[in-house]
């Protein structure tokens, strides 16, 4: 944050140089370096209005405090001037602390015999308290013609994105808060956006995801930074914060769905905005860092702190805390979030398709009078040694690109919601039924039973492990996915490819198993015969999106 702008009584000055470490000038309008005495009074009145360190530490700056006053003390720095030495020549006596149902901050402090008033915050609410500026060199009366010129100057400044902050300062007789102030003038700062964020804000309201700005700002550097970042539409307007606390709770619900970007909001009122929001069904996440927010991170669905500038009260009531307080993290967050839970049901559709179809062939060979056709240590290997790998695999495949294109789910659905569930038991009938077919098609042509059983335990295995690569996504084929974007579930295939194997070749596992070696020829049969279900599917995949490609170009 940087001081670039400051209006005086007599004059407007530009502010050069970026960050904390005091390089830049202040120059007047017509840029020449400005060495006068009203900067130097309404800088040094910032300077000593303010809790922030800003210091220099070998070739690092550090800044403790609110990165906005530690913007003032380098402002008055470029200024010339010693702000320690400021601070030592006048201590403070008393303090108000700035709040956001104030707007404002105020300190006393002693000058020799004299105590000084010195009071920052928002312009409106410092002009209220001002009955003079104070103009070449003397208080002069601040009439109604003057006071409107301020607050057309504090919105020109938050048209330029600019956070205005008034200063105005009065001698007084005792450590009191007064009014009566002499208004010295009002900083113009640059809080710029992080350039991720207005592609996070896209990537939201591609996923369904409303974003809104509450913030204590004046309204036109509220909607000048909303449209920057693209929170605020054309033709939207900024709710301020002093009308809405007028509304009642029918009317605040209904202009909330109508209104991106709150300016000059208290405290009270993220608390009725997240009850209004929440009551209108919506699932609510509210960011904040400051004392005031903890309440309304408490009432959200998910709070969610800033681990940097938030405090520990804010932390502890939060869900979640920024490490970096960045709004592009919450974005990340989400996607990371729907990526979990689309593998939670990758996961569950893998082990109970493949279970379905295990119990089928059982079920049904029961019902139809025929043999088993797999052995009890069968079905025991292929659940501990095919199931359990590839459904582990499927809980780390990447989150799918287009996770932040889909609406979010409701609250409510179940995790067999959108035929998830008819998906489990139709491609577990698949697995049951052509698996049973090898093994009667087998008998059928004469195959000894220890054949027919070991075609079938190795159909049985195939088909499940052709069935992971289904269940990698729920709309895309393999061929759209790429076959090597999860190292993790080949390894798991191949590793139960190689116990199948290892259960059917080597002879103390044939006697183990009851198995046989296979020919190649049964192999090819095994192959086709597993990877049916799979073609089918990609199959109909491919159809779907070509039919969803089709309809999207004739609308």
């Amino acid at each position: 944050m940087t001081v670039r702008r400051l209006l005086t009584p007599d004059g407007e000055y530009l502010l050069t140089g970026d960050g904390y470490d005091g390089a830049g000038r202040v120059l007047s309008a017509s840029g020449a370096k400005a060495d006068q005495v009203d900067v130097r009074e309404a800088l040094g009145a910032l300077a000593l209005c303010q809790n922030a360190r800003v210091q220099r530490h070998q070739k690092r700056v550090a800044v403790e405090g609110d990165p906005l006053e530690a913007a003032l003390i380098v402002a008055a720095r470029k200024a010339g001037l010693d702000v320690d030495r400021l601070a030592q020549r006048s201590p403070r006596v008393l303090e108000v602390p700035f709040s956001s149902e104030l707007q404002r901050m105020t300190v006393v402090v002693r000058e020799g015999p004299w105590l000084r008033q010195i009071t920052k915050g928002a312009p409106e609410t410092v002009l209220a308290r001002c009955s003079h500026e104070r103009l070449d060199g003397r208080p002069q009366p601040l009439t109604q013609q003057r006071r409107a010129e301020w607050l057309r100057r504090t919105a020109a400044l938050g048209q330029e994105s600019l956070r205005a902050i008034a200063v105005a300062q009065a001698e007084v007789k005792r450590a009191e808060e007064g009014a009566g102030l002499c208004l010295l003038g009002i900083a113009g700062l640059f809080d710029p956006p992080r350039a991720e964020v207005p592609d996070a804000v896209r990537r939201c309201r591609s996923a369904g995801i409303r974003t809104l700005m509450v913030t204590g700002d004046h309204p036109d550097t509220a909607a000048s930074i909303a449209r920057q970042l693209g929170i605020l539409r054309e033709g939207e307007q900024v709710a301020h914060g002093r009308e809405l606390e007028e509304m009642g709770d029918a009317e605040l619900a209904r202009r909330v769905r109508e209104t991106s970007v709150f300016a000059r909001v208290s405290p009270q009122f993220k608390l009725r905005l997240v009850d209004a929001l929440r009551q209108g069904g919506e699932v609510v996440a509210m960011t904040g860092d400051g004392l005031n927010d903890a309440p309304a991170l408490k009432a959200a669905d998910i709070g969610v702190a800033m681990g940097v500038t938030g405090c520990d009260v804010t932390k502890e009531a939060a869900d979640m805390v920024l490490s970096d307080d960045n709004f592009a993290t919450i974005v990340a967050a989400i996607e990371e979030g729907r990526g979990i839970y689309d593998n939670i049901r990758k996961f569950v559709r893998y082990l109970l398709t493949c279970n379905v179809g295990e119990v089928l062939v059982m079920f049904l060979s029961a019902l139809i009078g025929s043999p088993l056709p797999l052995l009890p240590i069968q079905i025991l290997w292929v659940n501990l040694a095919t199931d359990g790998l590839p459904a582990l695999a499927l809980g780390l495949e990447p989150v799918e690109r287009d996770v932040l294109g889909r609406p979010p789910r409701p609250p409510r659905e179940g995790i067999f919601a959108r035929r998830l569930g008819w998906r489990i038991t139709s491609r577990g009938a698949v697995i049951g039924l052509t698996t049973l077919g090898v093994f009667l098609a087998a008998r059928a042509l004469g195959r000894p039973m220890v054949e027919a059983r070991t075609m079938t335990f190795a159909t049985l295995v195939l088909s499940q492990l052709f069935h992971a690569f289904d269940c990698r996504s729920e709309t895309r084929s393999i061929s759209e996915l790429g076959l090597t974007t999860n190292p993790y579930l080949l390894a798991a295939v191949a590793s139960s490819v190689g116990l199948l194997l290892l259960a059917i070749y080597p002879p103390f596992a044939q006697a183990m198993f009851q198995t046989v070696p296979l020919h190649l020829a049964d192999w090819l049969v095994i192959v086709a015969v597993s990877g049916m279900g799979s073609f089918a599917i990609a199959i109909r995949r491919r159809w779907l999106r070509r039919r969803l490609v089709a309809k999207s170009f004739r609308g």
